[in-house]
């Protein structure tokens, strides 16, 4: 199961929600740059590596980072950098994934969430846990953190850069990986807002 198809699963979500890291796009067999970023990314002393990009739309783009050996069928840690460069503002973004997380708690009682705002810098950090279960009926417990700011889009219009970090854990091992995640959990999002935000340049 792809991490998209994790967090579509059951929301319902379209594009036209302009909810960042929740749209299911097809998978292409290679990865290509789209925001003059590096191959490589460095977060938290571990180094991540350009394994899946999108431009589904005109103004949105997205691209998924992991370690060496792992998939994004089946990883363990990720780090994802999505642009939306017109039409949505940080406030927006955020708004909408916590109305999707609120209506998620209906069928998914693993759902756990936090809001830090940045005054000094008006950034936003959510994360949130999230469960479900593959194809063969394990648990995949799944948590986020999305570090939210604001982006000067196309002729200066209002966008949303996200800087995201994702880990999982998955059938047996789900209980432990709650307990390790209880202890890394503060660690984790301090190094996300401490971490120096790309510089991205979206190109077609």
């Amino acid at each position: 199961m792809t991490r998209r198809a994790f967090i579509l699963g059951g929301a319902g979500l379209v594009f036209t929600h302009i909810i960042l890291g929740d749209l299911g796009v097809a998978r292409s067999d290679t990865a290509v740059d789209r925001l003059s970023l590096p191959e490589s990314i460095e977060f938290n002393g571990e180094s991540y590596r350009l394994s899946w990009s999108s431009h589904p739309k005109p103004d949105y783009y997205k691209q998924e980072y992991l370690p060496s050996g792992q998939t994004s069928e089946r990883f363990q840690r990720m780090v994802l950098i999505e642009a939306i460069v017109r039409g949505v503002d940080i406030n927006d973004a955020v708004a909408a994934k916590v109305s999707m997380l609120n209506k998620r708690k209906s069928t998914d009682p693993t759902v756990n969430f936090a809001v830090v705002k940045n005054p000094k810098n008006n950034e936003i950090i959510l994360d949130f846990i999230l469960n479900a279960e593959d194809p063969k009926g394990d648990d995949i417990v799944e948590w986020n953190a999305y570090r939210y700011a604001a982006l000067k889009g196309k002729g200066g219009a209002s966008g949303v850069l996200l800087f995201g970090i994702s880990r999982r854990g998955y059938g047996d091992d789900a209980t432990d990986f709650l307990r390790r995640l209880k202890l890394a959990r503060p660690a984790e999002v301090n190094a996300l807002a401490a971490y120096p935000l790309p510089v991205v340049r979206p190109v077609e």
